[in-house]
């Protein structure tokens, strides 16, 4: 094998393709990054890694005098391409060895047992696509409200529900829940499906899809369907889905809610920021909305106490509400707008976070966030 590219070129692909190597491979081999070089269109290169759950996979031109295929150390391989100084880079192979030269730059990397090496899974259908940065920002603000506990794995993954234009993406903790709506192009209008995908890989592939125009969503109708894929600009990954029966969490939203406040998201925000201080990290924040504002009070240890209190509009009567810190303020992080409409029933009961435009506008139901309330004596 030998090849030359240009080095930003190789050190961005590379790059994107070590993301997907695991952090403690369970078998040394899945700790290289596969490459392969073919005069297909003048000549290409394939970089891709592989942990039997999650693949990735990036083509790129480059000047291709023989190809061939090679296992080499991935992050190393990763570390060397950030590295190399702004020139041409020449790759070949000699024997086990394969020799990186840039400039005066001479590296030598062993290679890996190419025969162990795991065969990537194949890309499902294309089933349609969706915009990128709608994509990444649904994601953000969803798969923060599924858990961490391995113990539940149904709920350690963000369900995406594709039903004609729109694709939903839901995810909850037991504690709180997280819905986003976002328009997409399917290639078959009447196409529709579940996929569970678990959030911290798809919060991973969102994101290194972020700088792209639209992302191709792979998947199929199939219920038996165990895999779901992600291609644009050259780059494709794919990964395993969560086997089960996602619960039915949508009727936890609340049918009706007598009491709404709207507040200013920057405000909430930086109050939360500035009376928690004075808390541990599971204290209860406590608000307490009354007509035209609302007050936050917490408490810490050796008597530490802070208040602030901010404007809101209150709709219904008087309610004094206290909430996990930690979950208001990532719930209050993915409201996109510049006021959230905060709909309450009783002490008790789930509260539903919408955002909205303007104080007096309606809610923007494209996005719901349910926190439980945590109980308190009176």
């Amino acid at each position: 094998m030998k090849f030359r590219v240009e080095r930003d070129v190789l050190a961005e692909a590379v790059s994107w393709v070590a993301r997907g190597l695991p952090h403690r491979p369970p078998a040394p081999v899945l700790a290289g990054v596969h490459v392969v070089t073919t005069h297909e269109e003048g000549g290409c290169l394939g970089l891709s890694a592989f942990d039997y759950e999650v693949s990735a996979k990036v083509q790129i031109s480059v000047d291709v005098e023989e190809p061939g295929e090679v296992l080499i150390p991935g992050k190393l391989l990763s570390e060397i391409a950030k590295a190399l100084p702004s020139k041409p880079v020449e790759v070949v192979t000699e024997g086990q060895k394969v020799v990186i030269t840039c400039g005066t730059a001479i590296f030598s990397l062993p290679c890996m047992a190419l025969d162990d090496y795991p065969t990537l899974p194949a890309m499902p259908p294309v089933a349609g696509s969706i915009d990128a940065s709608a994509f990444s920002e649904a994601v953000g603000q969803v798969a923060t409200a599924a858990t961490t506990d391995e113990t539940l794995p149904l709920l350690t993954g963000v369900l995406m529900e594709f039903n004609g234009q729109h694709v939903t993406f839901l995810a909850t903790d037991r504690y709180r829940l997280a819905i986003r709506e976002v328009p997409w192009t399917p290639a078959n209008p009447q196409f529709s499906t579940r996929a569970l995908v678990r959030a911290r890989t798809l919060r991973e592939i969102a994101k290194t899809f972020s700088g792209t125009a639209r992302v191709s969503l792979d998947l199929s109708e199939d219920a038996a369907s165990d895999i779901v894929g992600f291609e644009a600009d050259g780059r494709h990954t794919t990964t395993l889905l969560i086997d089960g029966d996602y619960p039915a969490i949508r009727k936890l939203l609340p049918a009706e809610s007598p009491i709404e406040a709207v507040l200013s998201v920057p405000s909430l925000i930086e109050a939360v920021r500035r009376v928690v201080l004075v808390t541990d990290r599971n204290t209860p924040l406590h608000i307490a909305f009354v007509e035209g504002e609302a007050t936050l009070t917490a408490g810490g240890s050796e008597e530490a106490r802070a208040v602030e209190v901010i404007e809101a509009a209150l709709s219904g009567e008087d309610i004094a509400v206290a909430f996990n810190p930690i979950y208001l303020a990532e719930g209050l992080a993915a409201v996109t707008t510049p006021y959230v409409r905060v709909s309450m029933s009783h002490p008790t009961k789930p509260v539903l976070f919408k955002g909205q435009n303007t104080v007096d506008g309606p809610a923007d139901d494209s996005f719901q966030y349910l926190l439980v309330p945590i109980r308190f004596a009176s």
